[in-house]
């Protein structure tokens, strides 16, 4: 269990961002290097109900998926040595933002929307919340979801860093950080 006395050094480390920011990618790499269990919480979700996330909103709905995937967050974060990456709408809820901040150390990995927007046909069968939507409003969630990202400790933009560059920044940025405040 997590609290005010967890050492900086062990406190989980979580990634957020838009959908298609490159979150999985990345955590993968940092928790590889830095020797942690890697979570993602789409992946747990689909393993408890044996279907993609695209099922789970169309035979289940989103209710029943945020409730889920808050479940997961608060049981990962309240751990030590993880390195847990979120879907881009986990923040939304209100719980989940406070258990992240006051439990793991939060990566913000922001991009364009320019640099997003040529992700998007890699994404579009994938991503349940772009499903039936105009590019108008796919454009629009984008920019109403960068304030939900607002609450971070950390925040870096990925346009010009391929993901391998992306998590060599995050781990030398936990190291100082681990040094310097431990």
């Amino acid at each position: 269990m997590i609290n005010s006395k967890t050492s900086l050094r062990e406190k989980s480390i979580v990634f957020i961002g838009f959908m298609g920011v490159g979150k999985t990618t990345v955590a993968k790499l940092v928790a590889e290097k830095l020797y942690r269990s890697f979570i993602d919480i789409d992946q747990e979700i689909e393993k408890e109900f044996q279907m993609p996330t695209t099922e789970i909103f169309k035979t289940f709905g989103e209710q029943t998926f945020r409730q889920k995937e808050k479940e997961y967050i608060l049981k990962y974060t309240s751990q030590r040595l993880k390195v847990i990456s979120l879907g881009g709408g986990a923040f939304l809820q209100e719980d989940v933002r406070k258990a992240c901040m006051e439990n793991a150390i939060v990566f913000y990995l922001d991009i364009s929307w320019e640099s997003w927007k040529d992700r998007l046909n890699m994404l579009i069968d994938s991503r349940p919340v772009l499903q039936n939507r105009s590019i108008k409003d796919i454009e629009s969630l984008f920019h109403e979801r960068k304030e939900i990202y607002s609450d971070h400790n950390s925040k870096l933009s990925t346009d010009t860093f391929n993901e391998n560059e992306v998590a060599a920044y995050i781990i030398d940025s936990l190291k100082l950080a681990w040094e310097l405040y431990d």
